[in-house]
Parts: C-alpha cells; sequence; structure tokens
C-alpha cells in the first residue's frame, strides 16, 4: 500500500515540474504585424503578415510573415528574417524555425549573422540561444577584422568568441593563407590552434604542421608535430618549432635538420636558430652538418655550428671538440671555418688529419676545393708540418716547416715540404720487400708523389744530408723523427664516432696518446 501511494507521489511531482516548466516557458509576444488571422489549414497556428515582429525571452524576430504555435512554442518565419538578441548578435536569413522551449533556431537562405567582431556567412545555420552555440555544415565564410575564414563544417562559440572549423578549412588575410582541415579559431586574439596536416603560406616561406598555435595577428607561432619551414634555399625542421615571421627568426628544438638545397648540405642537431635577415643558423647539441661530395657525404661535429652569409656566399664554422668524417678523409680539430664561394676550409688549433693512409698534422690544415668540379684541389699544412703513413715495418714519416699537397680525382698525388724538410722512408722492392730505410734532411725542398696511396718517388730541391741504412743496421731511436706522435686512436672510423670527445693523454715512452673518451 506504502509502495503505491509512494508512485503517486512521483508520478505527480514528476508531472507537476513537467507543468512548471512549461508554464515558466515565457509566450511569443506578437509586438507588431500588419495583419494576423487564422486559417485551418495550419491548426494551432497564429498568422502573422505584413513588418511581423515578435519577441521571445529577450530575443526578437522580424519578418514578413510568420507561422506562430503558442502551445509549441514555435515561429515558423518566411521573408527577410531578422533574428536579433539583446544588443551584440544579430542574424539575416530568408527562413527561420524558431523553438520556444530549446531556445534554438534553424535558419537557411543567405545566412548572415554578426557580431560585434565578426561576420558569419552561411545557407543553413543552427543557433543555440541557450548555450550561445552556432553550427553549420553546409559551408561557411566568417569574417573578423584580420581575417576570413572558411570551411565546410563550423561551430561557433559566442561566449568564447571561438570558432571551430572542419573540412577544407581556409584562413586568409593580407599577408597569410592557412589551409587544414580541422583548428579552432578565436576571433578576440587571431590565434588559431591546428590539429592534423596545416600549412601556411605567405611571400616570406611556407610552413607545413600537424599540430601548434598560429597567431594571425601578431604573426609568432609555435608548431608541436612533424613541422617544417620551407624557403627557397632551405627547409626548417624540429619537434618543436618557434617563428616570428616579423623578425624572420625561428628556433628549433628536438631532432632538428635544417636541409640547403642549393649547397647540398642537412644539419642535425638538438637546438637552432635561424635568422632569415641575417642569414644565419646557429646550431648545438650533438649538432652534425652533412655535405654531399660526389658520391660519398662528409660529416662535420663540434659543439656549436654557425652558418653564415647570402646562399652564393656562405660561411660555415665550426667550435669545440670538432670532429669530420668521409670514408677516404677524417680529422679533428678544435674549430673549423669553410668558405664556400673560395673552397677553402681552414682547420685551426692542433688540428689532425687522416687522409689516404696518412696522418697529417701542423699549426693551421687548409683544404681547398675545386668550387666548380665540386672536388678536392690542394692541400695546405702550415707551420710544424708533420706526415706520418704507417708500414708494416714502422712508420715513413715527413716534416718541414710548411706542406703543399695537391689533389687529382680527390687523390693525394703530391706533397711539397717547404723549407728544414726531413724524411724517413721504408725502402721497398717490385715484391714489396724492406731493402732500406732513408733518413734525409735538407735546409731546402722534398718534392713527394704518391701511387696507390703510397710514397713512390721523393725528389730533393738539394742534395741532402743523410742516408739509407740497411733494415737491421738503423737504430730503434733514429726511426721516429722529432715531434713523432702517432694518434690513430684518435681517429673517428665511422659518422657516429664524431661525437666522441677525446682527452688525450701522451705516453712519453710510446710517443702515443692515451685516449679517454666521454
Amino acid at each position: 500500500m506504502m509502495q503505491q501511494t509512494f508512485k503517486k507521489i512521483l508520478f505527480i511531482t514528476i508531472v507537476l515540474t513537467c507543468f512548471n516548466g512549461i508554464a515558466q516557458t515565457k509566450k511569443i509576444n506578437i509586438l507588431q504585424a500588419d495583419n494576423t488571422y487564422v486559417d485551418p489549414k495550419f491548426p494551432g497556428a497564429t498568422i502573422s503578415i505584413g513588418n511581423v515582429f515578435v519577441e521571445h525571452d529577450g530575443a526578437t524576430l522580424r519578418c514578413d510573415k510568420a507561422y506562430i504555435y503558442q502551445e509549441l512554442k514555435l515561429v515558423k518565419a518566411l521573408g527577410n528574417v531578422i533574428l536579433n538578441q539583446g544588443d551584440t548578435v544579430i542574424q539575416y536569413s530568408k527562413y527561420s524555425d524558431y523553438n520556444g522551449f530549446t531556445k534554438i533556431a534553424t535558419s537557411w537562405g543567405n545566412v548572415v549573422l554578426k557580431d560585434e567582431i565578426m561576420e558569419l556567412k552561411t545557407d543553413t545555420l543552427r543557433f543555440d540561444r541557450e548555450n550561445q552555440h552556432l553550427f553549420y555544415k553546409s559551408g561557411g565564410t566568417i569574417k573578423d577584422t584580420t581575417n576570413v575564414l572558411k570551411s565546410k563544417i563550423g561551430n561557433y562559440y559566442l561566449r568564447e568568441d571561438k570558432f571551430q572549423a572542419f573540412t577544407n578549412v581556409d584562413v586568409s588575410n593580407k599577408s597569410s593563407k592557412l589551409i587544414s582541415n580541422h583548428l579552432d579559431y578565436y576571433t578576440n586574439t587571431g590565434i588559431a590552434e591546428l590539429f592534423g596536416p596545416s600549412t601556411i603560406t605567405n611571400a616570406k616561406n611556407s610552413i607545413y604542421t600537424e599540430k601548434g598555435k598560429h597567431n594571425t595577428k601578431t604573426n609568432i607561432s609555435h608548431f608541436l608535430k612533424n613541422s617544417k619551414i620551407y624557403y627557397d634555399d632551405r627547409t626548417i625542421s624540429g619537434d618543436s618549432l618557434f617563428y616570428n615571421r616579423n623578425k624572420d627568426f625561428a628556433t628549433a628544438t628536438g631532432n632538428i635538420k635544417v636541409i640547403d638545397t642549393v649547397n647540398k648540405t642537412t644539419i642535425k642537431g638538438g637546438y637552432a636558430e635561424y635568422y632569415k635577415l641575417k642569414d644565419s643558423i646557429f646550431i648545438i647539441n650533438r649538432a652534425v652538418a652533412i655535405s654531399q661530395v660526389e658520391n660519398d657525404s662528409i660529416y662535420i661535429h663540434g659543439d656549436k655550428l654557425l652558418i653564415t652569409g647570402k646562399v652564393e656566399d656562405r660561411t660555415f664554422k665550426a667550435f669545440k671538440n670538432v670532429k669530420y668524417f668521409k670514408s677516404d678523409l677524417q680529422g679533428k680539430c678544435d674549430s673549423l671555418v669553410s668558405f664556400e664561394k673560395i673552397g677553402l676550409t681552414k682547420f685551426i688549433k692542433d688540428p689532425i688529419m687522416w687522409a689516404q693512409g696518412n696522418q697529417i698534422t701542423g699549426d693551421v690544415i687548409h683544404l681547398i676545393s675545386n668550387t666548380q668540379k665540386e672536388t678536392l684541389d690542394s692541400l695546405k699544412i702550415l707551420n710544424n708540418a708533420f706526415m706520418i703513413q704507417k708500414d708494416s715495418a714502422g712508420f715513413s714519416q715527413l716534416k718541414g716547416k710548411n706542406m703543399f699537397g695537391k689533389f687529382e680525382d680527390n687523390k693525394l698525388i703530391s706533397l711539397h715540404v717547404v723549407s728544414n724538410s726531413e724524411v724517413l722512408f721504408y725502402i721497398r722492392d717490385e715484391v714489396q720487400n724492406l731493402i732500406g730505410i732513408s733518413q734525409m734532411r735538407s735546409s731546402n725542398n722534398i718534392f713527394i708523389r704518391f701511387e696507390n696511396n703510397e710514397i713512390s718517388t721523393i725528389d730533393y730541391n738539394k742534395k741532402p744530408e743523410g742516408k739509407t741504412y740497411p733494415p737491421s743496421k738503423i737504430k730503434e731511436n733514429d726511426k721516429l723523427l722529432k715531434g713523432f706522435i702517432w694518434r690513430e686512436s684518435e681517429r673517428p672510423i665511422n659518422k657516429d664516432a664524431i661525437f666522441i670527445h677525446d682527452k688525450v693523454v701522451i705516453d712519453p715512452k710510446e710517443k702515443t696518446p692515451v685516449n679517454i673518451k666521454n
């Protein structure tokens, strides 16, 4: 019995609640009309025609003709429909259905909606007054003080000034164009939040990203996924990209890559800064520059890499712990500077180079390329020049103040040793049997030729001092020229070894370095 009573009370409560809700729904008021009547063909409707003006809960609607269903709280408006919400939102259309219960207006036919900062045009629009939400799915255009936005599907949230666009989204202004399939655009700030593949083009460059924020008013952007900036001569990419178009300044963080399409160079690292107006790029964190040389590539690493200058006259610099690797050329130094226009590369402070089986050292080493043929042309070893070539029986050595080498087909074919020249050379017969060890000194010059990466002939400018010893007659101490240090353990054996930083301690007995690698 009590259970039945409870059910009746619950039923009455629900009915009263629904009745109160209906009763509280405000009436649709007809404020003006040239003529109002009823027609049996439209039961439940009051028909108003001519300058129709109705009001419901703070919103007004004007039209040429209206069918007003008070019980359903429904208005069907036809012809020159104007829906006004307070002083901020006004909408124009040919037709509109307005539901007083849900406060939703569905309008179609050249719909135009305006508020204080934007104008929206579409063919069909759903306007939810309760949630201040607009929706279209048949294509629309939104225009504010900065941009024109077009999309097939759109949501506009009036309280947040937020426009959510899907499918064939196009945001354009005087200086740029943004294409996407999904973005959120804030009309008060001009910020576009991008989701999925998107491109931004302007007179300076084009940008691709799959996630990020682009401020169309300040032209400052932050991209977070698969992002790239394309210039005529360069492409910049990274896990995270920051870009200021006003200053033409970009930073890239995480797996950055800068591709120089003109000079066939790729730079990688953990962090980069690019100043387009100054034509400069700065890279750190496992920075490496990769350049194509014929069918090979050279990898250059330094703690810091800096590239400056126009396309036709670029300068490349590497600072601290510099190492480089090419299949037939490796080395290390403290700093490196390369002038692409003239093909000159300088290896500065304790440089060492390994080329064709030769260990080359000097105070400074210059490598000169033929910029037309894009091949190695010549080599300069300045001050304290020393070259060592390992033989199965010992080390052939060349020493002098300076050395000047010549390349042919990227192979070292000759070397001119200038001033205070010394040579220690292992002589072999036609079948490579060791027949003698030559030790010579000259105050003038020595000219050496190479064949198959080995010393083939030695010519002296003036008669040298010294002699050739039988292999068994030369003293062990005489087999090494003063200043000899064999540094093979420092040599980068592959492109990954260039990132190993060596701390070298010289063993005075062996005259070879002991490496402690970080």
